[in-house]
C-alpha cells in the first residue's frame, strides 16, 4: 500500500505536503510546533489537519502490520492463495482484513469444530457441492460411527450442517451483504425493562421515559440518542436491540449459497437460516451497536472538544480584584478574595444563603469588598448558588457598590481542590477554600487554572463518562495543547501544570523550569532554557516559540518569533522594499510597511511568505493575546426568578454548553434555558456549533416556562 498516496487522496492535498508532514511527524516534531513553523512544508496545515492526518497515518501503518500478520500465519498454515494473498492486499480497512481471515482462525471449539473432530468435514463437503443425484440418507449412512457420537444419519446430517452453517457465516461475501443490509435497512428499537416496570416511580427511569417504546432506523438515529438508549440499558431502564430485514438477507444469501439441487436445497435452506439467525445475525448486531456507539462518542467527543476550546479560550477577565464565592448550605460559603494577578489575599466563610440570617453574612462581605476594592464577585454554579446569588444581588443594591457579579462554571474546582497539586500549591488552606481560589483564578484567567484539571472533568458535553475514556483524554488533552500553545505561556509565571502542556515539554521537564527559576531567578532569556535540566536542543526547537520572556533582554523572546528566525525578523526591520520609501522600522516603534510585495520581501530575506507573514503579525504586536480579541463575559448586577419570566420576554444570556440537540444558555434564573436546534438560527443548521459556541453572549426570547419540572425553552430566533 501506498500510504502517502491514500493519504493524499484522502485529504485532496498535494503529494509533496504530506511527504514533509510525515516525515516532520517520523522526526518527532509535536504537531503544534509543525503547524506554527513548519508552513512552508506543509502548505500551512492547521493543527487539526495535523491531528487527523496522523491519526489517519497511524490507521494506515497498523493496517499495513496486520495484513503482513494474517499473511505469515496463513503461510504458516499452509492456507495461503495468490487469491487470497491479492485480497488481503486490496483490503482497505482492519474489518475486511478480519472478514477475510475469519474461516482461517484458530477457534473456540463450536458445533462445527466438534463435527469435524467426528469425522463429518467430508460428508459437509459433499453437500456443499450441492450436485446430488441421490437421497441424502444414502450418503450420509457411510459417516454413522457410534464411537465418534454419530449414532444417526440424522446425526450425520446435523454435524455437517453445523460446518456448512459456520462455513457460511465465515465467508466474507456474508458478512458483508449482512452488514451492509443491516446497516441499510434495520432499526434500532428499545423497550421498557423489567426493572422500570416494576420501579415506575423512579426518577432514574423517567429519563429515559421517551425510550421505553422507540424505534429508528439504524442509519439515521442521531448520536445523542444512541448514547442515552445504551446508559438506559447499562442502567437496567431498557432493552434494545436490532431489527433486522431478515427476509431480505435470507433470500439474497440464498442466491449466492444455494444451488436448485432437489435433494440438498432443502437442507441447505434449513442451514443457511441456522446460521444467520444463530452465527451471523448475533454479530452483525453486536458490530451495528459498537459502530453506532463509536459514531455517536466521535461526535459527542468533537462537541466536547470544541466546547472545551471555548472554554478554555474565554477572554482573561484581567486587572480586576475578584471575590470568589464556592456556595454552600450546610458547610457555608467559601470565600477567597484574589488580586489582579491571582494572588491570594484573604479568605473566609459566611453562611450567604436565603434559608439563614444573611445579616451578618452581608456585612463581612461588604468589610471584603471595600477593603480590597473588590470589582468582580465570582459565584460558583454548584450547590445553593442560587440562594448565594439573590444575596449577593441584594448586597449590592443595599449599598450602591459598583461591583458586579458572574455565575462561573465550578466544574472540575473541587477535582482539583482534593488534588497533590491543589495541596502542593496551598497547603495552608483546606480543601473547601482551594476550590473557591480556583473559582476565582479561572475567572481572571481559564486557561492558566482550567490547565490544572483533568480535561474529563470538566463537564461541558454529554454522556462523557459513557465513551471511550482513552480516547476522550487524548482528544480533549490535544485541544488543552493546541489552546496553550495557540495563547503562549510566560515563562516566569506559569505553574507546571501549564508549561507541561506546551509542545516538547514533558511533566518532568515542566517542574525542571520551575526548580530553574526558583534557584537562579526570573529568566532573562529563551536562551537559558538550555540550562534547565533535560531540555536538550529538541526540546529546545519544539517549545522556545510558545514560550514568553516579557521585560527580557530581546524583545522578540516575548514574542510568537521562533529563535530560528530572529535573524530573519531583525533583517526585515532593516529591510527598504524597492517599491516604497525606506521606512523606519523596531520594535518599539513599528511601523508596517504599505503595500508590502510578500513575494519579493520573502525572496530577499530568504524565508518563505507564511513565515514571513508571521513574523510581521508578531512584530505589530508584540507580547499580544489572541484571546482579547473574543466578546468578553457578562457581568450581572441583579438577579431574576423563574416566576419572573413571561412567554415573549427578551433577555440576554451565556451559551453554558452545546449539545447535539440544542444550546443551554444561562439567562440568570439559576435554572439554563434549553434552545433547541430548532431554534437557534432561521437558517437550518446541521449541529449547534455551526451557529453558537460555548461562552457567547446571546440574546433569547421565552417560548415556555414550566416551572414543575424547571425547564425553560428559549429561542434565538427573531430575537431583536
Amino acid at each position: 500500500m501506498d500510504i502517502i498516496a491514500k493519504l493524499t487522496q484522502e485529504f485532496s492535498l498535494a503529494r509533496w505536503q504530506v511527504e514533509n508532514t510525515v516525515t516532520l511527524i517520523d522526526e518527532d516534531n509535536t504537531i503544534p510546533f509543525i503547524a506554527r513553523y513548519r508552513k512552508e512544508q506543509t502548505g500551512s496545515m492547521d493543527d487539526q489537519q495535523l491531528r487527523e492526518l496522523s491519526e489517519r497515518l497511524i490507521y494506515l501503518r497498523n493496517l499495513q502490520d496486520r495484513k503482513a500478520q494474517v499473511i505469515v500465519s496463513l503461510t504458516e498454515n499452509g492456507h495461503i492463495t495468490d487469491e487470497l494473498t491479492a485480497s488481503i492486499t486490496a483490503a482497505i480497512t482492519l474489518q475486511e482484513v478480519e472478514d477475510i481471515y475469519r474461516p482461517y482462525k484458530p477457534k473456540r471449539r463450536t458445533r462445527a469444530t466438534m463435527a469435524i473432530e467426528k469425522g463429518l468435514a467430508p460428508l459437509a463437503d459433499i453437500i456443499w457441492e450441492q450436485d446430488l443425484a441421490v437421497e441424502l440418507a444414502a450418503v450420509a449412512t457411510p459417516f454413522i460411527d457410534p464411537e465418534k457420537g454419530v449414532e444417526t444419519v440424522e446425526d450425520a446430517l446435523q454435524g455437517a450442517m453445523d460446518i456448512i452453517a459456520e462455513k457460511i457465516s465465515d465467508d466474507p461475501t456474508c458478512r458483508t451483504l449482512v452488514r451492509n443490509l443491516t446497516y441499510e435497512s434495520g432499526i434500532i428499537v428499545s423497550e421498557i425493562s423489567k426493572k422500570a416496570k416494576e420501579t415506575p416511580e423512579d426518577i432514574n427511569a423517567s429519563v429515559y421515559e421517551m425510550y421505553f417504546e422507540f424505534s429508528e432506523p439504524i442509519k439515521k438515529i442521531a448520536g445523542h440518542r444512541t448514547l442515552a438508549i445504551n446508559r438506559g440499558e447499562k442502567e437496567g431502564f431498557l432493552k434494545a436491540g436490532i431489527q433486522a430485514p431478515e427476509e431480505s438477507i435470507i433470500s439474497q444469501l440464498s442466491g449466492i449459497f444455494i444451488k436448485r439441487n432437489a435433494f440438498t436445497q432443502p437442507l441447505m435452506e434449513t442451514t443457511l437460516a441456522d446460521s444467520y439467525k444463530r452465527l451471523t445475525a448475533p454479530a452483525v448486531e453486536r458490530e451495528m451497536r459498537n459502530l453506532l456507539t463509536e459514531q455517536a462518542e466521535e461526535g459527542a467527543i468533537r462537541v466536547f472538544a470544541e466546547n472545551l476550546r471555548q472554554l478554555i479560550m474565554q477572554p482573561p477577565v484581567k486587572d480586576n480584584v475578584v471575590l470568589a464565592v464556592d456556595p454552600g448550605f450546610r458547610t457555608g460559603c467559601k470565600l477567597a478574595v484574589v488580586d489582579e494577578t491571582g494572588k491570594v489575599l484573604e479568605t473566609g466563610v459566611v453562611f450567604c444563603t436565603t434559608n439563614k440570617d444573611t445579616g451578618p453574612s452581608k456585612k463581612m462581605l461588604k468589610q471584603m469588598i471595600d477593603r480590597h476594592k473588590v470589582t468582580i464577585i465570582a459565584i460558583g454554579n454548584g450547590t445553593a448558588s442560587r440562594e448565594t446569588e439573590v444575596v449577593i444581588a441584594e448586597l449590592l443594591k443595599e449599598t450602591g457598590s459598583k461591583a458586579q457579579y458572574i455565575i462561573v462554571n465550578e466544574a472540575g474546582a473541587s477535582v482539583y481542590s482534593a488534588s497533590k497539586l491543589g495541596a502542593e500549591e496551598f497547603p495552608e488552606y483546606d480543601v473547601a477554600l482551594r476550590s473557591a481560589v480556583s473559582i476565582g483564578r479561572r475567572l481572571q484567567d481559564p486557561l492558566a487554572e482550567l490547565v490544572k484539571i483533568d480535561p474529563k472533568s470538566i463537564g461541558v458535553g454529554q454522556y462523557q463518562h459513557d465513551m471511550n475514556q482513552k480516547h476522550l483524554g487524548e482528544t480533549l488533552s490535544g485541544v488543552v495543547e493546541s489552546c496553550v500553545n495557540a495563547v503562549g505561556v510566560d515563562l516566569n509565571t506559569a505553574s507546571p501544570s501549564l508549561l507541561s502542556y506546551v509542545a516538547g515539554i514533558s511533566p518532568v521537564v515542566a517542574k525542571n523550569i520551575l526548580t530553574y527559576r526558583e534557584e537562579n531567578g526570573k529568566f532573562t532569556t529563551r536562551a537559558q532554557l538550555l540550562k534547565v535540566a533535560k531540555l536538550g536542543p529538541k526540546a529546545f526547537e519544539q517549545c522556545a516559540g510558545f514560550l514568553r520572556v516579557p521585560g527580557g533582554k530581546n524583545p522578540l523572546d516575548n514574542t510568537g518569533v521562533h529563535p530560528e528566525s530572529y535573524k530573519i525578523a531583525e533583517a526585515y526591520l532593516k529591510y527598504t522594499p524597492p517599491v516604497a520609501a525606506k521606512v523606519t522600522k523596531s520594535l518599539k516603534d513599528l511601523s508596517v510597511t504599505p503595500k508590502l510585495d510578500y513575494d519579493t520581501a520573502a525572496k530577499a530575506l530568504n524565508v518563505g511568505v507564511p513565515t514571513l507573514k508571521d513574523i510581521i503579525k508578531e512584530l505589530e504586536k508584540p507580547g499580544r493575546d489572541p484571546r482579547d480579541e473574543l466578546p468578553q463575559v457578562l457581568l450581572r448586577s441583579d438577579v431574576l426568578d423563574m416566576e419572573d419570566l413571561s412567554e415573549g420576554m427578551i433577555l440576554t444570556g451565556t451559551v453554558r454548553n452545546v449539545i447535539d440537540f440544542g444550546v443551554f444558555v444561562d439567562i440568570g434564573v439559576h435554572q439554563d434555558g434549553l434552545v433547541h436546534i430548532s431554534q437557534i438560527a432561521k437558517r437550518r443548521i446541521n449541529h449547534p456549533l455551526d451557529a453558537v459556541q460555548l461562552g457567547d453572549v446571546v440574546q433569547v426570547k421565552v417560548l415556555s416556562v414550566d416551572l414543575k419540572k424547571k425547564r425553560i425553552a428559549l429561542s434565538m430566533k427573531d430575537v431583536k
